[in-house]
């Protein structure tokens, strides 16, 4: 596995990352510190199948958050907890305003200012980190003709793009999610095609301990 013995694995998002964490500092064993959606799965995978790492994972994640949002809390919720491994999910919010509050531009996010704050944050951050996985934003839609899925796509391909500027880990959390969609409608995953179920949240755990080596 290639997060090293004793490490901090922090964890910074939106409402998918954050679900129900604790406050000020999402962290510990018992239920719901780490929130009920990924990061506990994670936490819960590392602990079970590698005690003796002590891997200490925390949760960062803030319902609503564009990357705007993450800024603005950088250095309080990233800089100042000082990571080993930072892992970042970010975009739907930044995309899904422009289409439930198109008459609020203020808002919105467009693609150049979430590719140069997403670029500023890694280069502040980077420097004192062991590992960095960026995950994609996604809509659990396979309608790749949708509008807001089309604008989707565009802000993934550009963490992609920034991951591999980086020489990050790069988690296609859309692909992950289009894979099951073969199968099965959004529905069983998603009412708003965005809040994703235990299922949908066990998808992007595995997706993301995958690209770990786990």
């Amino acid at each position: 596995m290639l997060i090293e013995k004793g490490s901090k694995l922090l964890f910074i998002g939106d409402s998918i990352t954050d679900c129900g964490r604790a406050r000020p500092v999402g962290e510990g064993l018992h239920w719901n510190n780490l929130g009920n959606g990924y990061v506990s799965l994670v936490q819960a995978q590392l602990l079970s199948k590698y005690p003796e790492s002590k891997i200490r994972v925390i949760n960062m994640g803030v319902g609503g958050d564009t990357v705007r949002h993450l800024k603005s809390r950088w250095q309080t919720d990233v800089l100042d907890l000082k990571p080993d491994w930072l892992s970042i999910m970010i975009g739907i919010n930044d995309v899904w305003r422009q289409f439930d509050n198109p008459l609020i531009p203020e808002c919105h996010v467009y693609l150049d200012e979430y590719k140069s704050t997403l670029d500023e944050l890694i280069n502040l951050t980077k420097p004192d980190l062991k590992g960095l996985v960026l995950m994609s934003p996604f809509i659990i839609d396979d309608n790749k003709n949708d509008a807001m899925r089309k604008k989707m796509d565009e802000y993934r391909f550009a963490m992609k793009e920034i991951a591999q500027k980086h020489n990050a880990i790069f988690v296609d959390v859309q692909e992950e999610f289009d894979r099951f969609l073969k199968h099965y409608h959004s529905y069983a995953l998603a009412l708003d095609r965005i809040h994703p179920n235990l299922t949908g949240h066990m998808i992007i755990a595995n997706a993301f301990l995958r690209a770990i080596e786990f």
